[in-house]
């Protein structure tokens, strides 16, 4: 049974920093790609970042390059978000989610992407 957890969130102010973790069980971690995605009410979910562990590669939207770092812990099937130097305009629920790594295929589209968790909410304040 695939599972994804999304933690970490919460209130924060504007240059602060979170940490946000999902935890993964049910599927092979290091044949995946696992990414983060946020969401505000009315607008459409959209991919931040995102981390092959079978390629071992990262990538950034560039809304968030430079501020926030994708990691990857083998040993307990969880990928991290650092989020630093956070904006107003970082606000949103984040979610994590998991899609089997294809050899240079880099997505963040959410459609592509098989499995979810639930959401973790991040807010930062001005």
């Amino acid at each position: 049974d695939v599972q994804l957890q999304a933690s970490g969130g919460g209130l924060v102010q504007a240059g602060g920093s979170l940490r946000l973790s999902c935890r993964t069980s049910g599927f092979a971690f290091g044949d995946y790609a696992i990414a983060w995605f946020r969401q505000v009410p009315g607008k459409e979910r959209e991919g931040v970042s995102r981390i092959d562990n079978k390629e071992v590669t990262v990538y950034y939207d560039v809304s968030v390059k430079g501020r926030f770092t994708i990691s990857s812990d083998n040993a307990k099937n969880t990928v991290y978000l650092q989020m630093n130097s956070l904006k107003p305009e970082d606000t949103a629920v984040y979610y994590c989610a998991a899609v089997e790594s294809i050899i240079g295929h880099i997505t963040l589209m959410e459609r592509e992407y098989d499995y979810w968790g639930q959401g973790t909410q991040v807010t930062v304040s001005s």
